[in-house]
């Protein structure tokens, strides 16, 4: 029942956010929220209230239960970058407002509980590992839309992964704490 309850609030939530980046100003702008999908952290959480309508909609479906791991971690993984990367780069105050409030800590914070404490079903590390799926493909999507792009079609180093060139050890580095959030998950899954 608890499960249903908050991951009907993560859908919820984060549906009335993501209909907000389709307008400005009280006009229908969908050339904002391509650009507003264009980061992981939207990514991640519509993926992950995606999955946690399908865990509301099917509680018994294993499939359902291991979509919403993914959205766990790939929304772990945003709130983790926006405490310990960007926070201390851009400041927390304009990262913890708002909409983002919500999409950098709350719904993480609301599907990392549901998940580790409500949806338990048990966890092996085969099943672990693809958690990091999301990052590991939004990943190629960055390097290409940053570095290997045309310069005229490429995306500005938003999360500055590739200052200086750094490009792969921003990969290792990001790939290594994907790795240790999926071990925190399956370790709450099974305790």
């Amino acid at each position: 029942m608890l499960s249903r309850i908050i991951n009907g609030l993560i859908f919820l939530i984060t549906l009335v956010i993501t209909a907000g980046f389709f307008r400005e100003n009280g006009v229908w702008t969908p050339d904002r929220a391509k650009k507003a999908f264009r980061f992981f952290t939207v990514l991640s959480n519509v993926f992950c209230a995606l999955a946690a309508l399908a865990l509301c909609l099917f509680p018994a479906c294993r499939a359902a239960w291991l979509l919403k791991y993914m959205g766990t971690a790939a929304v772990s993984l945003t709130m983790l970058t926006v405490l310990f990367y960007l926070g201390p780069l851009l400041g927390y105050k304009v990262l913890l407002e708002g909409r983002d409030l919500f999409l950098h800590l709350l719904t993480p914070l609301a599907a990392i509980v549901s998940f580790g404490f409500f949806e338990k079903q048990g966890m092996g590390w085969g099943t672990a590992l693809l958690g990091a799926v999301p990052m590991i493909l939004y990943a190629v999507l960055y390097l290409f839309r940053v570095v290997l792009a045309p310069e005229e079609k490429r995306w500005e180093d938003f999360y500055g992964f590739n200052r200086g060139g750094h490009w792969k050890l921003s990969f290792v580095a990001m790939l290594a704490g994907m790795l240790l959030i999926c071990i925190g998950l399956m370790a709450l899954q099974n305790a």
